[in-house]
């Protein structure tokens, strides 16, 4: 039974149409029997109705595409081809009101998988790409992320050919089969939506270690590679084991099964993927000869070992609902990986790499006709939303709840978070409120940035009376329009502000009505607003604001302030142009040694050039 041809035109999938699926599968049973000719696939799955869908029955619909369906059967009862509907990209059985167990055959051919999505074949080795919608491509299966399942497979195979077969979780069982063929069982007892299931067969070499987490639990550590790269996996495994000690140690995240695995092979078609427990990788972010690789292959290969290997709990314990909230398990990920390098490495060379990215890639496609938000409300292809924005974007605003809460805030949402969604299929506003819960702080206000596209600019004056002391700071932004929202409501951005006096240092904060902030030197604002001002008292002459230490991503409108480690470097790699002239009320000796701009009347505006009294912004300060 083939698939009949579809000729319609792809549809627009929006997040207001979204509706919880009508039934909920608890675990699956996979078979997958490679040949030469055709692949064999046998699911079972366990499944019932799905209570937040509605009462009554409902017909249970399986997603398939490029499989040749051979029997299907419902409880038990074989159905004929008047039983159910074989539609282009779907398989519709008949209504069921509570549990059930259906029993799906079909074949596949994955050396013609020329989409390598779903299981395909490269040279030798049989290998998959489930995310988003690959899974679809080995068995008929309700394909979306939210339908999590408890995973057993069985995989058989030449053994001469395939010695090494791999799947998601603990292997536990393994054996001979007649013909020379040989098979082994995994089973993954954590819940899982199918994206993240993955297999491998081929021959390939392995590299071994151990881990023993804080608990005391030993865990086996292996990297597959195609032969004679073994000598090449040092710093990778190295790699892994940092990143899985700092999540224990920042996040008390502790891995959970016996084995963590990466299969690196240069067939794989992604640059690396977080199945659980079976991470794959291009072998390019896993190798490395120290006689030849420079520090940037190391950095990237760390960077990217821990991205996928922190995922086993931003993502695959928790995952997204949908994939509008693909920003969910991604901005979180990249967020935590970026702190994992800072703390290993240099704080500040790492946020200058982070920010030269958002400057040179993500605020151009954030400026541009693809421009969109984080969560994006409406897609026809969702490959197309694996963008900076959602990643990079998706984890400043991260890193800005961070800086809202604080270190001890942020860890106590994550911890709320965790305790509330583990082994669920969630949505940004549950992380959100996660947060707010944990802490009793009202971020409504951050969910903007989750809906609205673009980047704020934000523009600084200030102004001194030396007899008062007071120095009065006024902020403004700004928002461009993107496509598709042509009106933009202001974003509310944390501002990290000091006062720098003349010898350089931070002076004690006051800011006029608020007590609470004495002695401190450093204060939070929340610009939510189109402009605002705040007052700072008995503040000495010759004192800068310094703004934006560490805060939201946007083009910045800010005053020459100390020498951050962002500001040193964009400095010294740009070209002075323009340095501007003090303005008529300046005095000599009143004037910024560094800009020749006018800190009396404060009114300064970035250039990619050098700090100057105005001009086009964009500049990303750290």
């Amino acid at each position: 039974m083939d698939r009949a041809a579809s000729d319609v035109s792809p549809q627009p999938v929006r997040l207001q149409d979204y509706a919880p699926p009508a039934h909920l599968i608890d675990t699956v049973e996979l078979t997958v029997e490679i040949g030469d000719d055709w692949t064999k696939v046998r699911s079972v799955l366990r499944g019932r109705r799905n209570p937040a869908a509605g009462p009554g029955p409902a017909p249970i619909e399986l997603d398939g595409q490029d499989q040749q369906l051979l029997s299907v059967t419902l409880d038990g009862r074989r159905l004929t081809e008047a039983d159910f509907a074989l539609e282009s990209e779907r398989l519709v059985l008949p209504a069921v009101d509570g549990a059930f167990e259906v029993t799906v055959e079909g074949r596949i051919r994955p050396q013609d998988n020329t989409a390598l999505e779903g299981l395909y074949r490269s040279g030798g080795l049989y290998c998959t790409q489930c995310e988003p919608e690959g899974f679809r491509r080995i068995t008929y299966y309700p394909d979306r992320p939210d339908v999590m399942a408890v995973f057993t497979v069985r995989i058989e195979a030449e053994k001469d050919r395939y010695p090494v077969l791999l799947a998601n979780g603990n292997r536990i069982e393994a054996g001979n089969l007649p013909l020379g063929r040989h098979y082994a069982v995994w089973h993954d007892p954590f819940r899982k939506p199918a994206y993240l299931f993955a297999m491998v067969a081929g021959d390939l070499g392995c590299v071994e270690d151990r881990y023993v987490t804080r608990s005391g639990r030993e865990v086996a550590l292996r990297i597959y590679v195609d032969h004679g790269n073994e000598a090449r996996t040092g710093h990778a495994m190295e790699s892994l084991k940092r990143s899985m000690r700092w999540d224990e140690d920042v996040y008390g995240f502790e891995y959970d099964l016996d084995i963590f695995m990466i299969v690196a092979v240069s067939a794989f078609n992604m640059g690396a993927m977080e199945n659980k427990g079976l991470n794959i990788f291009n072998d390019k972010f896993i190798l490395a000869d120290p006689s030849t690789a420079t520090d940037g292959d190391f950095q990237r290969i760390e960077g990217i070992v821990a991205h996928e290997y922190f995922h086993n709990w931003t993502g695959n314990r928790i995952t997204c609902r949908d994939w509008f909230q693909l920003s969910l398990k991604e901005g979180l990920t990249v967020f935590r990986d970026q702190e994992f390098s800072a703390d290993t490495h240099d704080r500040g060379v790492k946020r200058v790499a982070d920010a030269r990215l958002l400057r040179t890639v993500q605020f151009p496609e954030d400026a541009g006709p693809t421009a969109h938000p984080i969560r994006p409300d409406t897609y026809i292809e969702i490959n197309n939303f694996y963008t900076v924005t959602i990643y990079e974007k998706g984890a400043e605003v991260v890193r800005m709840i961070h800086t809202l809460l604080g270190a001890e805030g942020y860890r106590k949402g994550i911890d709320l978070y965790v305790e509330r969604h583990d082994g669920e299929a969630v949505t940004c506003d549950d992380f959100v409120v996660a947060m707010e819960d944990a802490t009793g702080s009202d971020l409504s206000g951050l969910r903007l940035w989750y809906a609205q596209a673009g980047t704020p600019t934000v523009t600084a004056r200030w102004r001194h009376d030396p007899a008062s002391r007071r120095l009065d700071l006024t902020l403004s932004q700004s928002v461009p329009p993107t496509p598709g929202q042509p009106s933009k409501q202001p974003m509310p951005i944390p501002i990290r502000t000091a006062l720098i006096g003349r010898n350089g240092g931070a002076l004690p904060l006051r800011i006029a009505g608020d007590r609470s902030v004495a002695g401190e030197t450093e204060r939070v604002l929340v610009l939510d607003r189109p402009s605002m001002t705040v007052s700072f008292e008995d503040v000495a002459p010759g004192a800068v604001p310094s703004l934006l230490r560490d805060s939201a991503p946007r083009s910045s409108s800010t005053p020459p302030g100390p020498r951050t480690t962002w500001r040193s470097w964009r400095r010294r790699t740009t070209i002075r142009s323009d340095a501007g002239k003090p303005c008529s009320r300046c005095r000599p000796g009143r004037c910024w040694p560094w800009s020749r701009g006018c800190a009396t009347a404060g009114r300064w505006r970035s250039t990619p050039g050098w700090w100057r009294p105005s001009g086009q912004v964009s500049a990303m300060t750290a």
